[in-house]
């Protein structure tokens, strides 16, 4: 189990926890054992469901129980998970959010499933290099994000998530298309005015969407009428090179990043890492995705993504007026590259649909 350091240090590595191993004895024989719980190795299986996919399940589910009962585990977890006890967490939702996910995950310890993800390819023009990162999520604490560029848009994938947005989700969306001029480093301090910056923009994305939507419309009636009163090419012709312009005009989008400016945070925004970079590289209009628990009444709802380097980036979620830091994961994965990006593009449609 690869696990996020504590929350909210999203620049410290990241964690190893061993669930299980397998014994090789001789050709075609081997034992597996669970290594989760307290009480040592025991008895486990693995089973091959398909291609990038496995099972796991322990045998001895009495290795993970406490003689202290669900409480010692409650608070072992908490300890091992979040580096704190109960008596540390004074705010009662965040209580109750903890509480909901150990109630959750204890309740897979002894059968879970894996499925191969790919890292997502990068391109020359990439804002940043893609990759997987470590992001801070209120009282969710950290989640871990996957952020890949396509065409003129960057997309936060959740690898890891919450009551609220479960794992594969798309939890923010980068418009590269529309990057955002901040105020000077006072008026930044005054929530409003950035508000009244991200709301221009989001009208000004509405309307351009209505105008494409209507050329479409426009361009379609002629060519449905052509169509009606002349044979069909047998070789595609002008639908091949209509074809071949809308894949480039999702090509990729180069953005140069101006000199560093001053950043801080607006007043009344919360942030759980006050640690954030005072200076950032460049700003976009993005959307961020909320919803109540059980991903019940999910809407996307406007925010400002922040490049401050490299490594880190951050998202303003305007509506709830709280801050995500995000600190990239630098571990170098082997076998982890996407065949093609037809590939990676196919493993992103397929853990969204696992979550929904």
């Amino acid at each position: 189990m690869y696990l996020p350091p504590h929350d909210p240090h999203v620049d410290d590595p990241m964690r190893f926890k061993p669930l299980f191993r397998i014994h090789l004895m001789e050709r075609k024989s081997a034992t597996v054992e669970c290594m989760y719980g307290h009480k040592g190795p025991h008895n486990g299986h693995i089973q091959i469901v398909k291609k990038d996919e496995f099972s796991t399940k322990c045998n001895q589910t009495d290795h993970h129980r406490m003689s202290g009962g669900r409480q010692e585990e409650f608070r072992t977890w908490l300890r091992e998970e979040w580096g704190r006890t109960l008596e540390d967490i004074f705010h009662e939702h965040m209580q109750e959010l903890i509480l909901m996910k150990f109630i959750y995950t204890s309740q897979y310890d002894n059968c879970l499933t894996y499925r191969r993800i790919y890292l997502p390819p990068s391109s020359p023009g990439d804002l940043i290099q893609p990759g997987l990162f470590k992001g801070t999520y209120g009282s969710h604490g950290l989640e871990i994000v996957m952020l890949s560029f396509h065409g003129k848009k960057a997309k936060g994938t959740k690898i890891t998530g919450d009551p609220n947005i479960p794992a594969g989700q798309q939890t923010v969306e980068i418009d590269l298309a529309h990057p955002l001029q901040l105020p000077d480093i006072e008026n930044l301090r005054d929530f409003s005015e950035l508000s009244r910056i991200v709301l221009e923009v989001q009208e000004q994305v509405r309307r351009e969407e209505q105008e494409r939507e209507q050329r479409q419309e426009e361009e379609e009636e002629p060519s449905q009428q052509q169509a009606a009163s002349q044979p069909a090419s047998p070789l595609g012709g002008e639908g091949a090179e209509g074809e071949e312009t809308a894949a480039g005009a999702e090509g990729t989008t180069q953005v140069k990043a101006p000199a560093s400016q001053p950043f801080v945070l607006p007043m009344g925004v919360i942030s759980r890492n006050e640690d954030y970079p005072r200076t950032c590289r460049i700003c976009f209009y993005g959307t961020g995705l909320i919803a109540g628990h059980g991903f019940t009444s999910p809407e996307r709802t406007p925010g400002v993504f922040v490049l401050f380097d490299d490594d880190r980036f951050g998202f303003i979620w305007l509506e709830l007026k709280s801050f995500s830091l995000y600190s990239r994961i630098k571990v170098s994965f082997q076998n982890a590259q996407a065949p093609s990006r037809e590939a990676f593009d196919e493993m992103l449609k397929n853990i969204q649909s696992l979550a929904t």
